[in-house]
């Protein structure tokens, strides 16, 4: 074993059980990278129906959507549109403009995972 991975160091990333509650917010960060994660970056966010998180980049990232509650549609580059509904998992690669809108008649809740490519 190598005794470096059993020193505790402090700039390190420690393990955690994380219980998000989003309660009545819009939105909650989960991780906000270093010094809590290396290089992930997560938050739970809800949608009442009809409403989206606008359109943005992810840049030099990926993200992973895990829907929680609901259905929606992730527009991506304002053409294709992946079907998001509880249960599945919705990737979205680097440098690719998107949105995410509710088309449920109640809440959508999903957690999203972006880590940096570079």
């Amino acid at each position: 074993m190598n005794d470096s991975f059993a020193q505790k160091d402090s700039t390190k990333p420690e393990p955690k059980v994380i219980k998000p509650d989003i309660g009545d917010k819009d939105y909650i960060r989960i991780l906000s990278g270093p010094p809590e994660s290396y290089v992930m970056k997560s938050g739970m966010v809800q949608l009442l129906p009809g409403k989206t998180v606008g359109k943005h980049s992810t840049e030099n990232s990926e993200e992973l959507i895990l829907v929680l509650q609901g259905e929606g549609i992730m527009i991506l580059n304002n053409e294709k549109k992946l079907e998001m509904k509880e249960g599945t998992l919705v990737y979205c690669p680097p440098n690719t403009e998107h949105d995410v809108k509710n088309i449920c008649p109640s809440t959508m809740k999903y957690i999203y995972i972006v880590a940096k490519t570079k």
